[in-house]
């Protein structure tokens, strides 16, 4: 009852009409950043940052919250239209979310984003707001042993499961570890395949990989085919501009589900929504492979409603975790905490006694976030589709432009442009000869994690690595990874045994 007497006591501070107008302004500002590729939610934060030195501490954090919230927003449109991210937790939205749109789908496809990141923000935040004092408990409980677990989980599942087959998959997958493991080691300091190249000494930035892989390198697949395949390449914006009640009940599951997944990844640091939004995808691709007309590949809309709802619930809970824990989990809530710094106060658990009248008005602008996002998408998912009005030349030129830009502003080096080219070049490769672009993804974002994991855990052993099978999570996490495992290779084994028959 505290909470709650606490969060309406928030509500009258954050409805005030002048911090209304700044959640109007993060969510509008979040969101048109969001649209571009190559930029996001952090990146606006990040910029924003210096502008807010005349605002009061409330009125700057509630803006943050529309900005961080209205950034997922933006990506997933980019994501879904020109399958062209813009960060990272909106990678798994186009698997399926392009293809609806390919399908003339695309009113439909972003109303699915829209109400999926409003059941995950809204859920989360209902979360945060009772359950912040217990939040260190889950967080302790996981240590090297159960993220290397939780990232081999990853690896082996992915590359198995989203491709007919197996060797593409793991080919992908090492692709995506290679280039994670380029720049300096963090552990011993040396240089690791840079080939001798100062701007190699940091790594390759996901963002320019992200970029080149998945959007130079749909647009260098789609120039190649222009004129040979033109038909199956036009993009139509039709149908309505909302759910029906059959697409409603479809998604509602998924939405869910995802929620349920994206909650808990919100306290562990494993970079942000990346893993819960692959984690969701993939656990509704398997669901469709049981069904006796599979979706999935073809515009399924559980494969965007589940990702799109982990991701939100996520990014909620990465609030709460930094607020009561002062535990940044992702680039943005580690931007948002140089900002509590710079009013300075210290997120944590004496955050909520200390400086209540911030908190509190705070989490109730999550709320009410949600909701204008929610208002503000949904009415222009119709006119946002309309994008897939413009030409093709016109319109792969202008994704083109934006990519460059985007890259270039993440780092103001002329050597990632030049990366960004040879990644792209790779993503068209992959395409021509149908290697899934996932594993390779998965294998970016989580190989930092299983290298620390596996190198801490070790470490702490004295090289015993009996270590990472001492834990009863890690151990559930292994038998979870057989079961999926045995039943990939059983359906594979039925579906061969089919189609010699």
């Amino acid at each position: 009852m505290d909470q709650l007497a606490n969060l309406l006591a928030g509500f009258g501070d954050a409805l005030t009409p002048m911090n209304m107008l700044w959640v109007l302004v993060g969510c509008l500002l979040g969101t048109s950043v969001g649209v571009v590729p190559g930029l996001g939610s952090s990146m606006a934060v990040a910029l924003l940052l210096p502008l807010t030195f005349a605002l009061d501490p409330t009125g700057a954090f509630i803006m943050f919250a529309g900005v961080y919230f209205g950034g997922l927003f933006g990506d997933s449109t980019m994501a879904i239209l020109m399958n062209t991210p813009g960060q990272g937790s909106a990678i798994a939205s186009t698997f399926e979310g392009h293809q609806m749109a390919k399908s003339g789908r695309a009113a439909q496809a972003l109303a699915t984003a829209a109400i999926g990141a409003f059941l995950g923000g809204m859920i989360a935040s209902v979360v945060v707001v009772f359950l912040a004092p217990r939040l260190a408990d889950l967080s302790a409980a996981f240590g090297p042993a159960e993220y290397l677990a939780l990232a081999l989980f990853a690896f082996v599942a992915t590359s198995s499961i989203v491709s007919d087959s197996v060797v593409k998959g793991l080919a992908s997958l090492v692709l995506g570890l290679s280039i994670a493991v380029v720049g300096i080691d963090s552990f011993t300091g040396a240089e690791r395949f840079t080939l001798g190249v100062p701007e190699m000494f940091d790594g390759i930035s996901i963002v320019t990989v992200t970029v080149g892989v998945l959007a130079l390198g749909e647009v260098f697949h789609v120039a190649s085919r222009i004129r040979r395949d033109t038909a199956a390449h036009e993009i139509r914006p039709s149908g309505r501009p909302f759910l029906s009640r059959a697409e409603f009940v479809e998604a509602l599951p998924a939405w869910l589900r995802g929620t349920a997944i994206g909650l808990p990844f919100g306290i562990i640091p494993v970079g942000g929504s990346e893993v819960p939004t692959f984690m969701a995808y993939d656990a509704e691709r398997r669901l469709d492979r049981r069904r006796r007309d599979p979706q999935f590949g073809k515009g399924a809309i559980r494969g965007l409603a589940a990702p799109e709802a982990a991701g939100n619930a996520t990014t909620g809970m990465a609030m709460g975790a930094l607020l009561a824990l002062g535990l940044p989990v992702s680039s943005t809530a580690a931007i948002m905490l140089a900002a509590f710094q710079q009013y300075g106060l210290q997120p944590g658990p004496l955050l909520f006694t200390r400086s209540a009248d911030l908190v509190w008005p705070l989490l109730a602008s999550f709320f009410i976030a949600m909701v204008v996002l929610l208002l503000l998408n949904l009415p222009f998912a119709a006119m946002w589709s309309k994008l897939l009005l413009i030409p093709r030349p016109y319109l792969y030129a202008g994704i083109m432009v934006f990519c460059g830009l985007g890259v270039y502003a993440t780092s103001a080096q002329r050597f990632d442009l030049f990366l960004l080219l040879g990644i792209a070049l790779v993503g068209f490769a992959m395409r021509r000869h149908d290697v899934p672009l996932a594993p390779l993804m998965i294998g970016l974002v989580l190989g930092p994690l299983f290298e620390t994991s596996l190198r801490d855990g070790l470490l702490s052993s004295d090289g015993d690595y009996a270590v990472f099978v001492s834990h009863p999570i890690p151990v559930a996490i292994y038998a979870l990874l057989a079961l999926v495992l045995v039943v990939v290779a059983l359906g594979k084994i039925r579906s061969r045994s089919s189609a010699d028959v």
